[in-house]
Parts: C-alpha cells; sequence; structure tokens
C-alpha cells in the first residue's frame, strides 16, 4: 500500500484545471475511487473538490457517467447536423459566393430608384456631401 493508502494514480491535465483519478484502500481494506479536480486561480491557493466512489458502487456509477457521455456525444452530432443544414440552406439561399474567396453582399431590394440628393448611402454609415450649385454654370 503507497501513501495515503493509494493503489494507483492517474493525472489528467487541461488548461487551469487537473484532475486525478487515485485508487486507494481505507483502514477497513475497502478499495475506492477517488476523483479529485484542482483549479487554479490567478497564483492564489488551488480550489480542489473531490469525490468517492466505492467498489461497490462504481458499476452503476460508470453507468450513469457512459449514459451521459452517450448524451453528450449525440447532442454533439446533432448540434453539427443542424449547424451543416444551416450552413447548406444559407448557400441555397445566397450561392457560394466568389469563387475567390471575397464576401458577396446582397442588396434586399433594388426597385428603388437613385436619387442624388447630396447623401451618399454606403451600407449602415450615411455620408453627407456638400453640394453647392455653381452660380457661373447658370450665367452662360
Amino acid at each position: 500500500m503507497g501513501a495515503r493508502g493509494e493503489l494507483f494514480t492517474t493525472q489528467v491535465y487541461l488548461d487551469n484545471r487537473s484532475y486525478f483519478f487515485n485508487v486507494k484502500e481505507n483502514r477497513t481494506g475497502d478499495v475506492f475511487l477517488q476523483i479529485v479536480e484542482s483549479k487554479n486561480r490567478d497564483g492564489v491557493e488551488a480550489d480542489r473538490h473531490q469525490i468517492a466512489i466505492f467498489a461497490d458502487d462504481m458499476q452503476k456509477f460508470f453507468q450513469g457517467m457512459e449514459k451521459s457521455l452517450e448524451f453528450v456525444e449525440k447532442d454533439r452530432k446533432a448540434r453539427q447536423k443542424a449547424q451543416r443544414e444551416k450552413k447548406a440552406a444559407k448557400e441555397a439561399k445566397y450561392g457560394r459566393g466568389n469563387a475567390d474567396g471575397k464576401k458577396v453582399y446582397r442588396v434586399k431590394s433594388e426597385k428603388t430608384e437613385k436619387v442624388d440628393d447630396g447623401i451618399k448611402r454606403t451600407g449602415k454609415v450615411i455620408h453627407v456631401v456638400s453640394k453647392k450649385p455653381a452660380e457661373n454654370e447658370n450665367k452662360d
């Protein structure tokens, strides 16, 4: 038996968290799995959370975990499928765009007549161009 009753330990490091999977034996000889999550917080002492699953309960625990993992996988696949369908519908509606990868913007309605009122419209931003009538042109 190892330190603190440890029989086996493995670690998983993710971003700012570490997970420790420790198989331990207590004083009465019961074997259990201890899962410890350690989260770093800006140089301050890490938050630690742990759960213990005894050998008698491991089958039920892992069945629940397996069901959860299956759900997560189905959900991930459903989200990817929905995203692909949404992209395909968008491409069907607007086309694939230019072959050179440039974005193509569609105008909603082209029925409006273009009137030169001194305002230059370029999308969301309106640029006002001042026009002073040329007095010399009309005097000829």
